[in-house]
């Protein structure tokens, strides 16, 4: 029973050790984007990815939102408004985030 045991935390520290090595290269060639960005979740992560040199692309629901946003973070953050309960404005948000991004964007 004790070698089970063993044997089951040496194959959980060797995941882990092995999750742990993984990186993703080129973090400042990639984008995220991310909605609900003027508080809570969105807002955060939005923070914590541009703080890891991600191209953030940040959609708010206010201009408040997005200013605030736009303050507290680097260049390479970027704002754009976004109500997701309308589709002229879903249509918008896609457009910019396709000039952004480019031909850089998986398919």
């Amino acid at each position: 029973m004790c070698l089970f045991l063993a044997a089951l935390l040496a194959l959980y520290i060797l995941r882990r050790w092995h999750r742990e090595r993984q990186v993703v290269g080129n973090l400042p060639d990639k984008h995220v984007f991310i909605t609900g960005c003027d508080s809570g979740f969105g807002h955060l992560l939005a923070k914590q990815l541009d703080g890891r040199g991600l191209r953030v692309l940040a959609a708010c629901l206010t201009e408040q939102g997005a200013e605030r946003l736009r303050q507290a973070m680097s260049g390479r953050l970027q704002t754009v408004i976004l109500d997701v309960t309308c589709s002229d404005s879903i249509a918008a948000a896609t457009a910019w985030v396709e000039g952004q991004v480019g031909d850089r964007g998986e398919q």
